[in-house]
Order: structure tokens, then C-alpha cells, then sequence
């Protein structure tokens, strides 16, 4: 990798995935050379690119947050960061316990602005039921950060669900991992999308750029680990991933690539607002590729689909719960049948086409 880091490397599509093997090459190691003790067992490392790590049996995630603009509807960077980290621990199958916040904030901010982040951090950590239990606070001289930078990160842990889930599966296949990890997915396998995609980009950038798409359109942000909970207790779930930065088509790749398995999607079947699709369609952009933050897309043994699909649908953040496809070995990488009944191939994105959403 040479010259400069661009936005697109930040943007969770092939342009990001270059700047981590860059990052990863520096972080290749899991133990030092000549230490014999055993300082921890670690089940998903750094290289495995998922959305947590897991050590001795403990799930943890951080993230960074520069949405723009920071209040917007449907939520704030707030609710955004509380959300967003609080569903990095709950899709690989875990409840998560507490968190840690840490702000950049420039010289300046708006005493009252701050108090509307801190109001929405302190709602959605209700509604997920986790606490904040430690945290940092920097103030910057002017122009060093636009407005505010947070950080949040999270720890979780394996549940009675997630054991249920995983005895589930192994009645119909073999499965290696104790985790619900990107390389689980096989031939047969079922897709569901928990609900309508593209609402969160959509409505950031209609409020952004002052765009009249869609007035009452919104974003999807919420934390997802509740239903993720009743989900898994119903068990069957191999993998799940909640599609931010470069949206399904990013988080379907991903399967695809860690999974050596193709992917088969019907557009047909892929739930997407009519407000939201011709928005997209106006300004050429792909609904697929634009990041969610109150969605999961998973992996089923088809045995347990329609199980699965019923439970998700009793919820209310998957209410709009669909089929959308299945993995296959007869494909290499995503392929959607469109709706006029030809097939075309959905390739990982280069960056987000809504950048500074998340």
C-alpha cells in the first residue's frame, strides 16, 4: 500500500479491507516468542476480521464514531455509538455486560449539544440494558476534530442461548466454531435479513444534504441483542453480522469469502422502502451498499429457516424479517437474481457511497 490514506479506507469496503491487512501485518502475533505462559485462550483473533474478538471465553469490540451530521433522524452519534457497539458483542452470540466511552471533543463544542449525546447515550444503555463503567474525556483546540469524536468499546459473554443455538446446529452438521463467526457458513444454508435495508444512510444523507426523498424516513439505529437472545433460543443460526459500512453487500462478501462458499440472493425477496429505492435510484447508489444500524443479516441451517424466521418476525426490530437467499457451492462469491429473472454479480464495495454515517 502506497501514499495516502483516503476516506474510502475507512468506508468498510475493499478500500478499508487494504488499510487492515497493512494494520494486521504489524498485529500478526497472538503469543510471544520465548514466553511459555499461557496469558490467554484466544477463540476469534484479530485476523479473523469478525465483528468481536474472543478471549477465554470473553467477547469484546471497540469502535469510533465521526457521523455527520451528529443529530439527525432517528437518532445522534449518541445512540449511534451505544447501538452500534452494543451489536458488534450481540451478533457473534454473546449478551453484552458494560462499556467504555471515551470523547474527543473540540474546543468549543456547545455545552448543550454535548448534553444531547450524553441523553441519547443514556437512553439507548436502557434500552439494551448495559452501563457504562469506565470512559475518557479529551478537549482539543479548534479544527484538530470536527465537533466530536466518540469512542466506545464493550465486553460480553456467552449465554445459555448461544449453547442451545450451537446444540441445534449440530443436529443437522458439523460445525467447528463455539461462535456465531463470518467462516461458518456452508452449502444449504439459509439467508434472512432482519428487515428493511438502507433506511439508516438514506435518511442521514436526505437530512444532510437537505434532499425532501422521503419525510418521515428514519434511522433504523436501536441495539439488537434482545431479539438476538429469543432468536438463538430458538436455535439454528451459524453466523450473523449487523450491516454497517458497505451495508449487505459488504457484510454477504464477507460470509462469502471467509466461508469459501457463493451466495445467492433474490432482489425480489430483499426487503428495501420504496422511499429508500428511489432515492438510490435518483442518485445512482446501490441500497445494498448503504450501512444499517438497527439490522442483522444471518446464516440458518435450512432445517431451522422458517423456525428462525417465525421468531424474528414475533419481534419488534424484525418485524419486516425476510428470506433472502442461500449459500451454495455451485457459485463463487454473491450473485443476485434480479427481478427481471437475470443474474448479476454483487461485488464487495470499493467504500461507502454515504460516507460519514456511522
Amino acid at each position: 500500500m502506497k501514499g495516502s490514506i483516503k476516506l474510502e479506507h475507512g468506508a468498510g469496503g475493499e478500500g478499508m479491507h487494504e488499510l487492515l491487512k497493512l494494520v494486521l501485518s504489524y498485529f500478526n502475533f497472538t503469543s510471544f516468542k520465548g514466553d511459555d505462559r499461557v496469558k490467554a485462550e484466544i477463540e476469534v483473533p484479530l485476523q479473523a476480521l469478525d465483528d468481536s474478538a474472543v478471549v477465554d471465553n470473553i467477547v469484546f469490540t471497540t469502535d469510533s464514531h465521526t457521523v455527520k451530521p451528529l443529530f439527525f433522524p432517528g437518532g445522534d452519534i449518541g445512540t449511534l455509538a451505544i447501538a452500534g457497539t452494543v451489536n458488534d458483542i450481540a451478533v457473534m452470540g454473546a449478551e453484552p455486560l458494560c462499556l467504555s466511552v471515551a470523547f474527543v471533543i473540540e474546543e468549543g463544542f456547545p455545552l448543550d449539544d454535548f448534553k444531547r449525546v450524553l441523553d441519547g447515550m443514556r437512553k439507548t444503555c436502557e434500552e439494551a440494558e448495559v452501563i457504562v463503567v469506565t470512559g475518557d474525556t479529551k478537549v482539543v483546540e479548534r479544527g484538530a476534530v470536527e465537533k466530536i469524536v466518540v469512542n466506545t468499546s464493550a465486553i460480553g459473554r456467552r449465554t445459555a442461548a448461544l449453547d442451545k443455538n450451537m446444540d441445534e446446529v449440530r443436529k443437522y452438521r458439523e460445525l467447528g466454531s463455539n461462535w456465531l463467526i463470518d467462516s461458518n457458513l456452508r452449502d444449504g444454508d439459509i439467508i434472512i435479513v432482519s428487515g428493511y435495508v438502507g433506511d439508516h444512510g438514506v435518511a442521514l444523507l436526505s437530512f444532510r444534504e437537505g434532499f425532501e426523498f422521503d419525510t418521515e424516513l428514519k434511522s433504523d439505529i436501536a441495539p439488537l441483542n434482545k431479539p438476538i437472545q429469543e432468536i438463538l433460543g430458538v436455535g439454528g443460526v451459524v453466523a450473523m453480522k449487523d450491516p454497517t459500512r458497505g451495508g449487505l453487500a459488504n457484510s454477504l462478501n464477507e460470509f462469502s469469502e471467509k466461508s469459501n462458499v457463493g451466495i445467492l440472493i433474490e432482489e425480489e425477496k430483499i426487503p428495501v422502502r420504496e422511499s429508500v429505492r428511489s432515492a438510490c435510484e435518483m442518485l445512482g447508489i446501490d441500497p445494498l451498499e448503504i450501512g444499517n444500524e438497527g439490522k442483522m443479516v444471518m446464516g440458518v441451517v435450512k432445517e431451522k429457516a422458517d423456525d428462525v424466521l417465525d421468531a424474528l418476525r414475533r419481534t419488534e426490530k424484525g418485524k419486516d424479517a425476510a428470506i433472502i437467499g442461500s449459500a451454495t457451492n455451485e457459485l463463487k462469491g454473491v450473485v443476485m437474481k434480479t427481478r427481471v429473472g437475470g443474474r448479476r454479480i454483487v461485488e464487495t464495495p470499493i467504500g461507502d457511497p454515504v460516507p460519514r454515517i456511522c
